[in-house]
């Protein structure tokens, strides 16, 4: 047996060197930042050149990677180290928003340029809005005056549609709230905000993205209160604000106290006990006869499993109306209650269409139960109807009507009689 070492068997062949471009790019952005800074110092405050440079610097830069980095630097001047200082390793520059003027017209300007590049380079999109939520969890770490100047962009940018009201939940961080800084950057940002678009406008973007019941969480637990919220919105000179965040909470008890009546009704509680119930709730929240008969409306017919057929969907209706007509009746002593009642139905039966022949036997059914008087029907017959399903629903009405027309000549005259 030989004692020499065994050679280990080598590779032979053409030897391929690794091109530059297959291998991993390290992560730097601080060649970036200088070509951005360097950039942005030669166009100065002509915002104009400052889009354009943007817009052409984006075939020769890394965007994409450097995202974060960009907006650092046109919001803030150099790239922002967690908790929002400046790093000062690298050359900043002094045209970007926090050292642009404190009013709207230059944040405006401003907008223009975040928009036109986020236009042009769609992909920047996602990295813009998670940077405007990286910034406002900054808020802490900059200046009032640029706490300001950052509002007022916001503002701008949603109103845009730049930016999805989603970002607002970085408002709610623990911090921010507990110290104040929440609330008070919220009213400068919905300041801005509805100076560029109305409260209808606002709401729906913050409805589109569940934001609409939140408000109230931009301040401490033990200030959560709507009396707390009223009195800081309307002394900021944001009453409509202040209006829209008492509504939705009106809105979120109105559907608590449906889900509740709802809920009775399925255990099968007495109607006595609901009725009581319903006026301790009215004496309460201050809630008006006419809402409430469209909470119970909505409760009674959401309280059962509709029959998909038409022909016999209307006998199960007048059935199950017939055993809750006293609970309606306990909510339509006024005429204008009466005359919600019948709107409801009417818009009942034109939105679910198995119903659409049903309308004049509830209507009917009421009459008889005295939860409708004639005078609520004649009224809605001849001039407060809804134009859902009209000339459907005055049809079935015309003989009933003129049933009811008679009936009324006749006690006039009997009436007459007696005298």
């Amino acid at each position: 047996m030989s004692n020499q070492k065994q050679q280990k068997p080598t590779l032979t062949g053409q030897r391929f060197k690794t091109r530059k471009r297959d291998e991993k790019e390290r992560f730097d952005p601080s060649q970036f930042q200088e070509s951005i800074v360097q950039g942005l110092n030669q166009t100065g405050t002509d915002l104009e050149a400052v889009a354009k440079f943007l817009d052409t610097s984006g075939a020769k830069l890394d965007y994409r990677r450097y995202a974060e980095t960009l907006f650092d630097i046109l919001v803030a001047g150099g790239m922002l180290a967690p908790g929002g200082t400046l790093s000062e390793d690298m050359t900043c520059t002094e045209f970007c928003v926090f050292k642009a003027q404190e009013d709207m017209e230059t944040m405006q300007a401003y907008a223009q340029v975040f928009n036109k590049l986020i236009r042009r380079y769609k992909y920047l999109e996602k990295g813009f809005e998670e940077e405007i939520k990286k910034l406002l969890l900054f808020l802490k770490g900059f200046t009032e005056s640029d706490r300001n100047k950052l509002a007022m962009l916001t503002g701008i940018l949603l109103a845009n549609g730049n930016l999805s009201a989603s970002i607002l939940s970085s408002l709610f961080n623990e911090n921010l709230v507990k110290e104040g800084v929440s609330a008070c950057f919220a009213i400068k940002l919905f300041k801005s905000w509805l100076s560029e678009k109305d409260i209808n406008s606002v709401a729906g973007s913050l409805r589109k993205v569940g934001m609409d019941n939140r408000l109230m969480e931009l301040f401490p637990v033990n200030k959560r209160s709507s009396e707390h919220f009223s009195k800081y919105f309307n002394e900021a000179g944001l009453k409509e604000l202040s209006d829209f965040a008492k509504n939705q909470e009106s809105i979120g008890a109105r559907k608590e106290l449906q889900k509740e009546i709802e809920d009775q009704m399925a255990r099968g509680d007495p109607l006595k006990d609901i009725i009581t119930y319903i006026r301790e709730e009215i004496k309460k929240n201050n809630i008006s006869e006419q809402t409430m008969i469209g909470l119970i409306w909505s409760s009674v017919m959401s309280s059962v499993e509709w029959n998909k057929k038409e022909e016999l969907v209307t006998e199960q209706a007048i059935k199950h109306l017939k055993q809750y007509s006293p609970l309606l009746k306990a909510f339509t002593s006024q005429g204008l209650s009466e005359l919600t009642l019948l709107l409801k139905i009417q818009e009942y039966c034109y939105d679910n269409i198995h119903f659409m022949k049903a309308f004049q036997k509830i209507v009917v059914l009421f009459y008889k139960a005295d939860v409708l008087s004639e005078e609520a029907i004649l009224k809605w017959y001849n001039e407060a109807r809804l134009s859902k399903g009209k000339s459907v629903f005055l049809e079935q009405m015309k003989t009933f009507v003129e049933w009811l027309k008679n009936a009324e000549e006749e006690s006039e005259s009997e009436d007459e009689e007696a005298d």
